[in-house]
């Protein structure tokens, strides 16, 4: 609260564009000390407007005009907020407040610390055992007889960022492992990640060989042949180096590289090419100023796409990835996965790697042991990466952001092989910038002990869990073929979107046109109350007759329904709205005592969730056991020679609209 030179300020006009607002609502600007605090003056709806301060990631004074001193919020979740203050005093003292407040200085000021649900600490300390990884692992048959637990880092004496229970091929001794791990950046050196049961191989991952130009090591040596021989179906691995090659030779003049073929007698070396944080941070900023364009011409909307390269990087992300499925699940070869340091494009890689050849993944519970496993327990630099707390910018990169895009876009491929939604990945996004819970703080599981995280704040996970049913895909289906097995995805360009869901905030309307997937579930849940209803009079009639009730079952010929739409289709994809992740889902009041018969409902249901099924579908569709389909192309937009010089805004600052600020 010393940070807070003015608490309260009144006759503030705010401008929300995330939510399609076109004219400045008039109320009371209140400063706490963990939220900026918005209150119409509107006695009828009083509506209250709350912004984390940790979600700030800048605060903009532009000009001051005629009405008054403005202020623009950017957020981390991509929303934007324009202020205007009547006093230019009142303006600089809210100014100061919040860039201060929205760059903490350290782990004692962040939201967590102070956020206190409705719950008694053994309620606490059991959300942070909600998710079991040793029981994942014994879920893919780990250990074994060629797997099996270590205790060398245990308190964390070899390895300080990774966790202490660790997996690694029987064969490798203790001093195989120190050596190892001397011979590694950080010193991460290869252990288990993902084991398939079905063809014995493995993922596993690393950082980068401290080699040089001629730098060897026996040791390391010895626990790459060491992973090999685990599997006993092949006599070569895959090592996966997910930078490009040029970056990767860039390091050796450093002391550090990549593994040499003439070493390593039993590898294939594989760069895949995932440009690095700083490329990364650029490229997202590039792509947040296209989502809030107001009104762009198309010409500008694409050059605006290609020059930003997005989708390039999120290509790049998933072609690691479906090479690592494909050796592992189709060639029945291990991989080892590395890039620098092993905590940010390895962790992409092996993660998308797991989504494509693990059902289990993909559903809601599963995807949390994923991002637990591979994100949290493997270290990844949560603090540093999403600027939780005051500190170096350049180290600030939107690692997780693409990883959740690489799902998003899998998941619009292939729409029923995921238990969750849009909405679970947007609010994931949000909780792992935001600081409410302890989850997605610090740098690694040493840190996050020392810290005293588990004490201190709370678990994310068993919150998803209890709201899952806003999180849920109503066109998934478990026992479906594309739920089940390897997911083969097409990753040639033309088969990536923009998310606009989490980038695009400026179209939004008021209210929210109904996504396809809250429309789907409003059916289910009222189909769900019908066959209720319908049981219930069963039961009655029986009981008053004294007889059951047989009913003629009527088949409806879906297959050839749905056959019939695909064909018909050639429209544009269904649209996708952005909802609130902290909103309750939209619904739709279906008339439970409709007069309509039984069986017309039905086929009503079937077609509805048939129409949907071929909005899905392309005509057109790959050969799923052909991953030539996956070229080297690197966009899906059309390359630009120039740009037009037509634009909605003249020229203007896109966030400054001093039309909205004037009086109807």
């Amino acid at each position: 609260m010393e940070h807070i030179r003015t608490p309260k300020v009144e006759n503030v006009r705010l401008l929300d564009r995330s939510s399609g607002q076109r004219k400045a609502s008039t109320g009371t600007l209140y400063l706490s000390a963990t939220h900026t605090i918005f209150v119409e003056n509107n006695p009828e709806t009083r509506k209250e407007t709350w912004v984390l301060h940790s979600m700030v990631s800048s605060v903009e004074r532009p000009p001051t005009i005629p009405a008054g001193s403005q202020l623009i919020l950017h957020c981390k979740d991509f929303r934007v907020f324009q202020i205007l203050i009547p006093h230019e005093r009142d303006c600089l003292d809210i100014h100061t407040s919040l860039v201060r407040l929205s760059r903490p200085e350290k782990y004692s000021e962040l939201y967590c610390l102070s956020f206190n649900p409705n719950v008694n600490k053994e309620e606490r300390e059991e959300s942070w055992n909600f998710l079991d990884l040793m029981a994942d692992y014994k879920r893919m048959g780990v250990p074994n007889n060629l797997w099996v637990a270590t205790a060398a880092n245990s308190e964390y004496r070899v390895c300080d960022t990774y966790p202490s229970e660790l997996f690694i091929p029987k064969s490798a001794t203790p001093a195989v492992i120190v050596g190892s791990s001397r011979f590694r950046s950080r010193g991460r050196f290869p252990v288990l990640s993902y084991f398939h049961q079905d063809t014995l191989a493995a993922v596993c991952r690393c950082s980068q060989p401290l080699s040089g130009f001629s730098g060897r090591c026996q040791e390391d040596e010895m626990m790459l042949l060491a992973i090999m021989k685990s599997n006993p179906g092949s006599d070569y691995i895959y090592v996966v180096d997910t930078r490009p090659k040029l970056n990767a030779m860039a390091n050796r003049a450093a002391g550090k590289g990549y593994e040499n073929e003439d070493h390593y007698t039993n590898i294939k070396l594989q760069f895949i090419g995932v440009e690095n944080i700083h490329v990364m941070r650029n490229s997202q900023q590039k792509i947040i100023d296209v989502g809030e364009m107001r009104s762009p011409s198309m010409t500008d909307f694409l050059w605006g796409l290609e020059n930003s390269g997005w989708l390039k990087h999120i290509k790049a992300i998933l072609d690691a990835g479906v090479f690592i499925a494909r050796a592992v699940a189709d060639e029945g070869i291990s991989v080892l996965v590395h890039c620098s340091d092993g905590w940010d494009r390895t962790a992409q890689a092996c993660s998308v790697a797991s989504i494509l050849l693990d059902p289990f993944y993909r559903t809601i519970k599963g995807f949390m042991v994923l991002i637990e496993k591979d994100w949290v327990s493997f270290g990844h630099k949560f603090s540093h990466r999403y600027g939780h707390l005051d500190g170096d910018p350049k180290e600030v990169s939107p690692v997780i952001d693409q990883f959740l895009e690489c799902v998003w876009q899998l998941s619009e491929q292939l729409p029923c092989a995921f238990e969750f939604n849009e909405r679970f990945l947007i609010t994931i996004h949000t909780h792992v910038y935001s600081c409410q819970y302890g989850t997605f703080l610090g740098n690694c599981q040493k840190e996050s002990r020392d810290m005293r995280f588990r004490e201190r704040s709370h678990s994310v996970w068993p919150q998803l869990w209890k709201d899952r049913a806003e999180y849920t895909n109503p066109l998934y289906k478990a026992d479906l073929s594309q739920s089940q097995g390897v997911l083969r995805p097409n990753t040639t360009p033309y088969c990536f979107k923009m998310w606009k869901g989490l980038y695009n905030h400026m179209e939004k309307l008021t209210p929210p046109r109904q996504s396809p997937a809250d429309f789907l579930c409003a059916v289910r849940e009222e189909s769900q109350q019908l066959e209720k209803e319908l049981t219930n009079h069963q039961e009655r009639i029986a009981a008053l007759t004294g007889k059951p009730i047989t009913w003629e079952k009527i088949e409806v010929p879906r297959r050839r329904m749905i056959s019939h739409l695909r064909q018909r289709h050639c429209g544009p994809d269904p649209p996708s709205t952005y909802t609130n992740p902290f909103a309750s889902p939209a619904s739709v009041n279906g008339d439970a005592h409709s007069s309509e018969p039984v069986s017309q409902k039905a086929q009503t249901k079937d077609a509805t969730l048939t129409l949907s099924l071929g909005l899905y579908s392309h005509p057109k569709s790959h050969n799923p056991d052909d991953f030539s389909t996956c070229s080297d192309l690197e966009s899906g937009v059309a390359d630009l020679s120039s740009r037009s010089s037509s634009s909605g805004e003249n020229g203007k600052d896109p966030y400054i609209d001093e039309a909205a600020f004037t009086t109807a």
